[in-house]
């Protein structure tokens, strides 16, 4: 009589553990589906950056252009400035006395240095206190 019951067991034993590998073998199923998803969810994601990181780069390279010819454009405007400074005699003691108000120069500092008249001095280092941020 253990015999029948041992079968019997036995055979609930692997009934179970049959079913509990098919339910293994679909979640695996399962997770495999999901992993599969996810995959082309991140590769679309990944396009998707990479085409903006590109975008960035061509944003990123038209301004360093943009600012080169800028600075080239500053470059000339200097050039021209510094020509048209040197031809107009009326200007050099302006320009002068301008600079040295950048440097600290005295109101006497100006009146000696650059023939100015005291109201002329007052002029430029109020212009040059209004510049400054």
């Amino acid at each position: 009589m253990d015999q029948p019951w041992l079968v019997l067991v036995l055979g609930l034993g692997l009934g179970l553990l049959i079913a509990g590998l098919v339910g293994l073998a679909l979640a695996c199923r399962r997770l495999g589906s999901r992993l599969t998803e996810m995959d082309a969810a991140h590769r679309e994601r990944i396009d998707t950056l990479t085409r903006d990181i590109a975008g960035y780069q061509q944003g990123t390279i038209r301004m360093g252009e943009e600012l080169v010819a800028l600075r080239e454009q500053l470059r000339r405007m200097e050039d021209k400035q510094q020509r048209i400074e040197q031809h107009d005699p009326q200007s050099m003691p302006y320009n002068q006395a301008a600079r040295l108000v950048g440097m600290g120069a005295s109101l006497e500092d100006l009146t000696q240095s650059c023939g100015l008249s005291k109201a002329e001095a007052e002029l430029v280092m109020k212009m040059y206190a209004a510049r400054k941020p």
